[in-house]
């Protein structure tokens, strides 16, 4: 069953300085308003002397309510200097599948939203090419063509974050959507975008990354999921996976094997994120398996 069919589970991220106290003022916290703990995972960055840690838990057996929770996880914070995020389960999020012409991830999320393996309602597809609107129709997910020129981007992105939040988007997912997005797009997006490249980066960042590969003999490939940040193919790594390959694979070989791995790859940095798994941080990620 998914947690956001289990609607008194909730999760909280913080991240903070380190310091003493911060696990048992948490725990202190939701226990005294009945919060039953259910699994909890943290992490320290000894370098940069940074706290991070995910609380998942139970709200049914709550003897205050939410209100006065959220209250007292607010003070916590504050003593702690924390950056705190309260995500309740039953608040399903809300996707928007942006690609151009290549539908591998595209029909991959796709199945696995279908096969109930992504928890969350995917609302729109956009595209800035009509040809995948045969695939979101299959799916009965709704298709919007926003041709983009060199002229016209910006206007266009102006155009999607209206239609991202007149339907309350909270992630976007670029399922090879072949478009470098302004900073316009990204800062209104921050940490909410998720990008797949067809590299391990850093190596090979920007365009045709299997030729740049086979032009180098490499022996393995990857696919890299990120957040979309302003710099080209530079935002918080999520996840990343790599395939074999040797001398005897055509281009045309690493493309086929670094599509399958693009899939998995994408899905899994898109599963983390809806589960609240995530926490960004210094252009990097803890991520909470």
């Amino acid at each position: 069953m998914s947690d956001s069919m289990k609607p008194t589970l909730a999760t909280v991220l913080v991240s903070c300085p380190d310091r003493p106290g911060i696990v048992a003022a948490l725990a202190q916290t939701l226990y005294g308003h009945g919060a039953n703990i259910l699994d909890s995972d943290q992490h320290t960055d000894t370098l940069a002397r940074q706290f991070f840690q995910r609380v998942r838990f139970d709200l049914s057996s709550l003897h205050t309510d939410r209100t006065a929770l959220e209250r007292g996880l607010g003070e916590v914070a504050e003593r702690f200097e924390m950056k705190l995020q309260l995500r309740y389960a039953a608040q399903r999020k809300r996707v928007a599948i942006f690609v151009s012409r290549y539908d591998h991830c595209l029909y991959d999320l796709l199945l696995r939203h279908r096969a109930g393996e992504l928890d969350c309602d995917i609302v729109l597809v956009v595209s800035n090419h009509p040809d995948l609107a045969p695939v979101a129709a299959q799916f009965d997910i709704p298709f919007e063509h926003f041709p983009i020129t060199k002229d016209d981007k910006l206007a266009q992105e102006r155009r999607q974050l209206a239609r991202l939040r007149e339907l309350e988007v909270d992630l976007v997912v670029l399922a090879r959507y072949m478009q470098v997005l302004s900073s316009q797009m990204t800062d209104a997006l921050q940490s909410r975008v998720i990008n797949i490249h067809h590299s391990f980066l850093p190596a090979f960042a920007g365009g045709r990354p299997y030729h740049q590969a086979y032009q180098r003999g490499v022996k393995l490939i990857g696919a890299t999921a990120h957040y979309a940040t302003a710099d080209l193919d530079e935002g918080p790594i999520i996840d990343q996976g790599v395939v074999a390959c040797s001398h005897r694979d055509s281009v045309e070989d690493l493309v086929r094997k670094g599509r399958d791995l693009e899939k998995v790859v994408l899905a899994r940095a898109v599963r983390w994120h809806l589960q609240d798994r995530i926490l960004v941080y210094s252009n990097k990620t803890v991520v909470f398996e």
